[in-house]
Formats: C-alpha cells, sequence, structure tokens
C-alpha cells in the first residue's frame, strides 16, 4: 500500500507540475525587440494574451502580423479591403482595428487616398473579418484618417478621425456607428489633428491633437463637455495608454512621456520622460504591467507622402521598446 501510494504521488505532482499557470507561463519579454517583416511600417500595436505575441499593423500593406518576444514575425490577418491598418485594440477575443490611407498602401486609390475611415473587427483565432463600418459614410465629403480607439467600461469604442473634426462612436454590439463629438477643436489644416485616444474610467475620454500637442478631456458626466488639459505641451502626440491612471504619450516621435494629473485632468505635468531607444515612434501597449512602445520608422513614410512616391518604403526592420 505504501509503494501504490508513493507512486500515485509522484505521478500527482508530475500532472500538477505540468498544469498551465497564466503567472509561471506568461512570456518573458525582452526590454528591446527586434523584428522583420518586409515593408510593414507598422503604425499601431497591441498585445493578444489569447495568443500571447505583440500584434502589428501596416501602412503599406494593411494586415496583421504577430511578433514574439524573440522577435519572430508572421502575418496573422490580410484583407483586400483593409487599405492601410492603423491604430489596434484588443477587446476579449477581438481585434478592432482603424482603417486609414495616407496614400502609400499597395492598395490606395484616388478615390480612397485621405478619404478613408472605418473600423474593422477581427476574430484573433480565426483571423477572420467580423464587421467593417464605414465611419467616413457619417460625414461625407470631407477628407479622413480613422487614427486609435478607445474602449469604455460598457464596451462601446471611441475612434479619432486626424483629418475631419471629430470622434466617431461605435456600441458595443457594433450595431450603429455615430458622430459622437464633432468640434472646431479638434480641426486643422495642418498635418494630424486628433491622435492617440483613452478611456477613464471615472467616465471620460482623453485625446491628443497632435500638430498642438495639447491634451482634450470629454466629460461623459458633464454632456460630453471638452476642455483642454493645461500644464503640459506634447507636440507629435501619437499613441497612449493609461496605466496605474498616469498617461503614457509617445511624443516627438522620439520619446514616451508620463504624464500625471492630481485634480482630475483638469491639470497635469509630465513626471518622466523616457527618450532611450526610440526613434520614429507611434503608438503603444501595456504588457505584463510594462509599457511596450513600437518604432515605426513612421518619419519615412511621412516623406513618402510628401514626395507622393509609396516606391520609397523599402524598410523590413522594425522594434519594440520597454518603457524604463
Amino acid at each position: 500500500m505504501k509503494t501504490t501510494y508513493k507512486i500515485f504521488a509522484l505521478v500527482f505532482g508530475l500532472i500538477a507540475c505540468n498544469t498551465d499557470d497564466p503567472e509561471f507561463n506568461a512570456p518573458v519579454i525582452p526590454e528591446r525587440i527586434t523584428f522583420s517583416a518586409a515593408r510593414q511600417y507598422p503604425e499601431g500595436i497591441a498585445y493578444s494574451s489569447l495568443l500571447s505575441q505583440f500584434l502589428v499593423s501596416s501602412i503599406t500593406q494593411g494586415k496583421v502580423g504577430t511578433v514574439d518576444a524573440n522577435g519572430r514575425y508572421t502575418d496573422l490577418i490580410k484583407d483586400d479591403r483593409l487599405i492601410s491598418s492603423i491604430g489596434m485594440k484588443v477587446r476579449g477575443n477581438q481585434l478592432y482595428i482603424c482603417n486609414g490611407d495616407q496614400g502609400v498602401s499597395d492598395k490606395s486609390t484616388p478615390q480612397t487616398a485621405l478619404k478613408t475611415a472605418g473600423l474593422f473587427i477581427y476574430d484573433l483565432a480565426s483571423g477572420q473579418n467580423v464587421r467593417r463600418i464605414d465611419l467616413a459614410a457619417l460625414l461625407p465629403n470631407m477628407n479622413h484618417f480613422a487614427n486609435d480607439i478607445a474602449f469604455d467600461d460598457q464596451g462601446n469604442a471611441y475612434i479619432t478621425d486626424s483629418f475631419a473634426s471629430v470622434i466617431y462612436k461605435v456600441p458595443a454590439d457594433t450595431t450603429q456607428a455615430s458622430l459622437f463629438i464633432n468640434s472646431p477643436l479638434f480641426a486643422g489644416t495642418q498635418g494630424f489633428n486628433l491622435n492617440g485616444i483613452v478611456y477613464h474610467p471615472d467616465k471620460y475620454l482623453i485625446v491628443v491633437k497632435s500638430n498642438e500637442g495639447k491634451l482634450f478631456k470629454i466629460d461623459f458626466t458633464n454632456s460630453n463637455k471638452i476642455s483642454e488639459i493645461t500644464g503640459v505641451t506634447l507636440l507629435n502626440g501619437d499613441g497612449m495608454v493609461l496605466f496605474n491612471n498616469d498617461l503614457y504619450v509617445v511624443n516627438n516621435r522620439n520619446r514616451v512621456s508620463q504624464v500625471r494629473s492630481t485634480d482630475g485632468w483638469k491639470t497635469a505635468s509630465i513626471v518622466k520622460t523616457d527618450s532611450t531607444g526610440y526613434s520614429e515612434a507611434t503608438s503603444a501597449t501595456v504588457v505584463n504591467n510594462k509599457i511596450y512602445t513600437l518604432n515605426a520608422r513612421i518619419v519615412e513614410v511621412g516623406a513618402a507622402v510628401a514626395a507622393k512616391n509609396p516606391g520609397q518604403l523599402q524598410a523590413g526592420t522594425y522594434s519594440i521598446q520597454q518603457f524604463k
């Protein structure tokens, strides 16, 4: 009997040691990941717990790929109707992607360039499209560029448009998109206007107006009142994440600034800036309580747009940098 008991205990122990432990099995992610993907020019980054990999978009090819902790890139989503995949967010087992067009994608046409704002939703397990929503149709005869996404605590999506002065709202059931905010405060004729966006659990949005470096608060509890958050200027503000009530903003294309408020985001100040390891950076995501930012070669994209020469975009090496 004692021998049988010892054998059972040994077998049970071996089984227990091989049982998945989410914390123990969490991937060890280095401070910097370099990856290769031909002509990817990724603007957006997200992380999928389902896949245990980063997700990166593609301005030039309108696709999405995965990058693991060792820097191995693999195509995940290809869709002929996705012109340029821009900002992305994971919600559950679905990936929400902004569809835009600066005119340098393999799929760009005169009809879509600078006129495209869409929200495309995909199942992460299969890579198949779930829904495509044409946001630009809500405000026709204007320039458009869907840029970034945030979700409120009900699962509703809010999408910035960098060329039209609007934020769109797509309900959690994705039945009917609407114009959530249309304000002259978000307008401008030079460069990108609205860019990164986050939702604060105290029921407001924070958005950055890239070309002016301004942060704005949109208060759901006060008739969606828009107010400028004073005290900081973040020129070329791009992707943002809210983590432990601090806002981490990719800005100036070469740094991430940790921004803090002590008065409910009426005012704010920069408490830390990390400028080591960032070059032509765009957007960020949170993984294992750390901030990771995508170095996307975005300056090269801007040069190709200005020259109207997509053929300039031939690079294939990119990186992901941890905030320190």
